[in-house]
């Protein structure tokens, strides 16, 4: 809840205050997932805000679920080493999906990752001097950037050639 602060502009003579809860518990977790074609041509973005909870298998199936509902065909889920995208109950669950092949980022990778940058982004930008009285006006205020964000194919395609992997994009 507390909000990463950076320097703003503000006219002279009128410092910048920003007021903030202090000792809030409250949070926001977001699963996300860029995609990209087969064709290479069309990114995507696919999100889900959990205000108040943490992620876990529980929450992160039906994500995967709804996943492949919309990407409707076989497809290679690349992930970090998230304690959640290894636990049992995941591994189950993948196990019985037929055309989702996982792979794994080596551990400690964070820059191979592309959803790493779109969070990076998130927070030093947009959510940056952000200070939400609570948990629900921080999921509402994430989930209209994030909507932004989805619709900025240039943006999306930035998260993925900032990657050294081979995803090459036209």
């Amino acid at each position: 809840m507390a909000p990463l602060v950076r320097r703003t502009w503000a006219p002279i003579g009128q410092t910048p205050i920003l007021y903030q809860r202090t000792g809030a518990r409250e949070k926001v977790s977001i699963i996300g997932a860029i995609t990209v074609s087969p064709c290479r041509r069309r990114v995507g973005m696919y999100f889900s805000l959990l205000a108040g909870r943490n992620v876990t298998a529980e929450s992160l199936i039906p994500f995967l679920r709804q996943l492949r509902h919309h990407i409707g065909g076989r497809f290679i889920l690349i992930w970090d080493r998230l304690n959640v995208h290894r636990a049992v109950r995941m591994q189950k669950f993948l196990s019985g999906l037929k055309t989702v092949r996982v792979e794994y980022l080596p551990p400690y990778a964070p820059e191979l990752n592309p959803v790493e940058g779109l969070w990076g982004y998130l927070k030093m930008n947009p959510l940056a001097n952000h200070a939400p009285r609570d948990a629900d006006e921080l999921a509402a205020r994430a989930d209209w950037i994030i909507h932004e964000v989805q619709g900025d194919t240039h943006l999306l395609r930035s998260f993925i050639k900032k990657t050294p992997l081979s995803l090459c994009l036209e």
